[in-house]
């Protein structure tokens, strides 16, 4: 596995985001097509409409998995940076730091994690701009 580092750190799956996507969206839309042609024949109605139906349900599954994962992840990535802050510190991470500024924070080594933390508290510094600001990048390779 090629070493971690900002350009290359976002989880890409090809086969989930381009492949599994894909087949949902035409899925969907050829069953609109279905449904739009079988307005006409009362026999063919119903299963037409409950295509659609379907297809809407799985494509609202494909976001609602995906952002449900994350979120447990980010809960998870909060819990272990507030250990990580308090071993090093004492104290828990400043409750002005936001998730997404937290998320971005797990990237950063030891060395440049706690000046990382008040900048990003001093200066409303973004999860990009602090992946940005990161020296010795620290790899995650669980990120799902």
């Amino acid at each position: 596995m090629p070493e971690q580092n900002y350009a290359n750190h976002r989880r890409y799956v090809p086969m989930y985001h381009v492949v599994t996507f894909g087949l949902i969206v035409l899925s969907l839309i050829g069953s609109v097509i279905n449904l739009i042609k079988s307005l006409g024949q009362h026999a063919g109605l119903y299963s037409a409409s409950l295509l659609v139906v379907v297809f809407i349900v799985l494509l609202l599954l494909f976001f609602f998995a995906r952002s449900f994962a994350l979120k447990a992840q980010d809960r998870a990535i909060r819990a272990e940076e507030n250990l990580r802050h308090f071993v090093m510190t004492g104290k828990l991470l400043d409750s002005r730091l936001t998730i997404r500024q937290i998320i971005g924070l797990r990237f950063a080594s030891d060395a440049e994690y706690l000046e990382l933390c008040k900048r990003a508290i001093d200066e409303s510094l973004s999860e990009d701009a602090i992946k940005k600001a990161v020296k010795n990048w620290r790899a995650d390779y669980y990120r799902v």
